[in-house]
Formats: structure tokens, C-alpha cells, sequence
């Protein structure tokens, strides 16, 4: 590979001269520097990045940290994300791994954004620590170098449970996600607090993992529960996911079932899918996009050395497009 030493070789200057032409430095003179950059293209010079950014201290590029890239979750979140950082001048790049965390310590990255369960607090923390800025989505955390753009999960989990009870259900089923699940904590909590207020009300709590079978399974457990949907009961799951899950299940193995009536489904995150569902399913809404975006924003603010302070993204209940009746 073609270094600036080679470059310099053979325009008869110094490598301060090449690198100060390079970047267009005024330092050096028209001649010289057209001199060099005729140079550096007929040897097919390409800059190192690595190197640049050590001496600049910057990438401009973002990352963003996901668990996994399953589902139909992400594709707004990403898409928010991304038209805010192009705007401010930053690429974007979507990590998943372990193995992609060395590119904070590295520097291969100006900050990151994250909702990633494989990143532990203490890791990040470690990192605040020597300066990386990042921005979570999934936890809190107390740091200048962190600021955290949380769903209102609570609020959220409490107007689906709430609702499921003004419908007259008294049987309800929660459908969890994965237990190191900062989201789904946080909608179990006030899932719990709204029961425990409420007198007459039964809560079964399901542990899924925020994919579709878990859904499937949860629904054949429900029937198997309810003597095949005889008894009415109410499922809050806490994504969309799982709950079109549950309807596939139905669907496909109790025909006979009203959705709607016999059982009642609420969902959480308003997928394009959950538009599809017949009935069109409850379920908790908020702009995906909007949360990308909050992030990207509050993550430049940071690299600039602005105060922020934490956002939270509020959610509320769409409706489908049917009532349910239960006792």
C-alpha cells in the first residue's frame, strides 16, 4: 500500500509537507501542492482512516449496537437514526457481537448508540469513563458521558392492562420478553401494579422472548389453561411479534376462537404487521423513527460537549378495530 513517505520520496518534501497538501493546508503553495496531489493519484494513493483519525480524533461515523437484527422492529428506528446523523455530517454503521464493542476503545467510532443486551452497564461505564460518549435506549445509567432516550414503558404497559380491565376481563395473561429484558421489566412492573390495585383480577405471567413462537407457544399454553378459549380471558404480550404469534396460532389450531371476544390481545409497539391482523390488533404505539432520531440527536450533542438531558419517547393505546366482552 502506498504511503505519504512514498509520496513524499518522490516529490522531494518532507512528509509534514505531503500530509499539510494533503489536507489542503494553506502552508504549503499552490504549485507544490498540485505537485503532490499529481503524485498521489498516478500511485493510486488512498488515505489511511485509521491513521487520520488518531490525528484528528474523529470518524464521523456513528454506531449503533442491536441484540440481534431479527423482526420487523428496527427498520424505523435505524431510519430515524440515520437521516438525523446525515444531516449533521455522520455515516452510520449497525454492530451486533461482542466482538464489535473494541470499536469504542479503538476509536473506530465517534460514540455509539445502544440497545444491546450484550453490553454490560459496568462495560459501559468503563468506557464513559475514558471519555466515549454513548447514548442507551435500553437501561439507566448515571454518567456525564451517557444519556439515556428511554421508551415510557410503564405508561405504556399500564394503559394496555387498564384497558384490557375496562373491557370487563377479570383472567389476565402477560406474555413477557426475555428475561435480561430492560423493556420488559419495566412493563412486568406496572403490569403487577395496575393488578394488585385492582380487586377481582387474576394475572398468569408468561415468559416469551419477543419472537413470534413464543407467541404460538404461549397461546397453546392459554388454551390448554382456559379449556380451549371456554373461559374468557385477556393476553397482554409485550410485542407486537409475539402477539401475531398468538393469532397465527389460533388461527391455525382453534378456528373456533373469537379474537376479540373469547380472548383479547394487546400487543406492544405498533409493527406494520399488527395492521394486518384480523382483527386488527390493540396495541401500544410510538414513533420508532422519532426515537432514532432523539438518539442520533442527543448523541452529536454529546460529541460537541453540549449539555443534554435525558428524553423519554411517550407511547399511547391504538385501538383495533373490534371490542371484547369478558366476565
Amino acid at each position: 500500500m502506498v504511503s505519504i513517505k512514498d509520496i513524499a520520496k518522490q516529490a522531494g518534501v518532507s512528509i509534514s509537507t505531503v500530509s499539510y497538501a494533503l489536507n489542503g493546508s494553506p502552508k504549503v503553495t499552490y504549485e507544490t501542492t498540485s505537485r503532490i496531489l499529481a503524485i498521489a493519484k498516478a500511485l493510486n494513493y488512498v488515505p489511511n482512516a485509521a491513521a487520520r483519525s488518531l490525528k484528528t480524533r474523529e470518524t464521523k461515523i456513528i454506531g449503533v449496537f442491536l441484540t440481534d437484527f431479527s423482526g420487523a422492529f428496527y427498520g424505523d428506528l435505524l431510519q430515524g437514526t440515520r437521516e438525523t446523523l446525515t444531516q449533521k455530517g455522520y455515516d452510520l454503521i449497525v454492530c451486533s457481537g461482542k466482538q464489535s464493542h473494541r470499536m469504542l476503545p479503538e476509536r473506530m467510532i465517534d460514540g455509539a448508540i445502544i440497545l444491546d443486551q450484550t453490553f454490560g452497564s459496568d462495560e459501559m461505564i468503563s468506557y464513559a469513563d475514558r471519555g466515549h460518549k454513548l447514548v442507551v435506549l435500553d437501561r439507566e445509567l448515571s454518567h456525564p458521558n451517557i444519556n439515556q432516550v428511554l421508551l415510557d414503558n410503564k405508561a405504556g404497559a399500564m394503559l394496555a392492562t387498564e384497558y384490557l380491565i375496562e373491557q370487563g376481563h377479570r383472567t389476565l395473561y402477560a406474555v413477557t420478553g426475555p428475561s435480561g429484558s430492560y423493556d420488559s421489566k419495566q412493563r412486568l412492573q406496572a403490569v403487577m401494579q395496575v393488578v394488585e390495585r385492582t380487586s377481582g383480577v387474576t394475572l398468569t405471567v408468561i415468559e416469551g422472548d419477543f419472537n413470534k413462537s413464543a407467541g404460538e407457544r404461549a397461546a397453546a399454553s392459554i388454551m390448554a389453561d382456559t379449556n380451549g378459549g371456554t373461559v374468557s380471558s385477556a393476553v397482554f404480550c409485550f410485542n407486537d411479534e409475539m402477539a401475531i404469534g398468538m393469532f397465527n396460532y389460533l388461527a391455525g389450531n382453534h378456528p373456533e376462537v373469537r379474537i376479540g371476544e373469547q380472548i383479547h390481545i394487546v400487543g406492544f409497539d405498533n409493527i406494520e404487521l399488527a395492521s394486518y391482523t384480523q382483527p386488527r390488533l390493540t396495541t401500544i404505539d410510538y414513533s420508532k423513527r422519532k426515537w432514532g432520531a432523539f438518539a442520533a440527536e442527543q448523541l452529536i450533542k454529546l460529541i460537541n460537549g453540549d449539555t443534554v438531558d435525558h428524553e423519554r419517547i411517550y407511547v399511547t393505546l391504538l385501538k383495533g378495530n373490534s371490542v371484547g366482552a369478558g366476565k
